[in-house]
């Protein structure tokens, strides 16, 4: 097992056992390429159990991990994205670990849901706790910025730690990704505190367009290079599954 799954799995089990998560299919989706005779990798999909949402206690809507391995060109790349329920204030957490040859690449990222820009008591306590592991994680030598647009800094939040690595230097990540996780776990289980100008309706309308920008071709050109390993067809599904905010069966 590479450092890039070892670090994604371990932080997407901690989840699942956390919120009592469920997994939908064996693999939701399996993942084929005309590269390798059998499957590149998987779709899993978590959900928490139907009583949670008829009880009023849903916290987390949706885990969406995206692995694929292709040993013939040096890939091993490892996505979730754990989505709290569109009406929410409480952040979406995401890891996106990778190996790529001999080079490391990962964001981590907890992606708000309103404009930080005008709810400054909404910045302090979803974001400012996270400042300490954000500065001490830049120092770790080894780390390069990864090559993303402003737009893509954009999408998500000024915390996002987005790098390639040596393994030595992705290794001494965990202690941040763990952090970024505990966080989220007390935003999850306590809720927003600071006042929000949103209706609930605003803040799902909000999250739909957030999630069509994040998952589209015009702004991540990953999309590009995962269609020609897995075809146009399954990317669409997959894209789909990304910004869908309910359950798929």
């Amino acid at each position: 097992m590479s450092l890039a799954q070892q670090l994604s799995h371990e932080t997407l089990d901690k989840i699942v056992r956390r919120f009592a998560l469920r997994e939908i299919g064996d693999p939701f989706i399996a993942l084929t390429s005309l590269m390798a005779p059998q499957p590149v990798g998987a779709c899993r999909l978590f959900a928490p159990p139907p009583e949670s949402a008829a009880d009023g206690a849903e916290r987390v809507r949706k885990v969406v991990y995206i692995g694929i391995t292709v040993p013939p060109i040096g890939l091993d790349s490892h996505m979730f994205f754990a989505f709290t329920p569109p009406e929410s204030a409480v952040p979406h957490f995401t890891l996106d670990s990778v190996l790529a040859g001999p080079s490391f690449a990962f964001h981590l990222d907890l992606i708000p849901r309103v404009d930080l820009g005008a709810n400054l008591a909404y910045m302090n306590e979803v974001f400012m706790p996270l400042t300490a592991s954000f500065e001490q994680a830049k120092q770790i030598a080894g780390l390069m910025p990864a090559s993303l647009s402003p737009r893509q800094y954009a999408l998500m939040s000024p915390w996002m730690l987005a790098y390639r690595a040596t393994e030595e230097a992705y290794a001494q990540c965990a202690p941040h990704i763990e952090a970024y996780l505990r966080h989220w776990f007390s935003l999850v289980e306590n809720g927003i505190r600071a006042p929000i100008a949103m209706t609930p309706a605003q803040l799902a309308e909000r999250d739909r367009a957030n999630r069509r920008a994040i998952f589209s071709y015009e702004v991540d050109p990953v999309w590009s290079q995962i269609e020609r390993l897995l075809g146009r067809a399954m990317n669409l599904r997959l894209i789909e599954v990304l910004r869908n905010p309910q359950v798929e069966s």
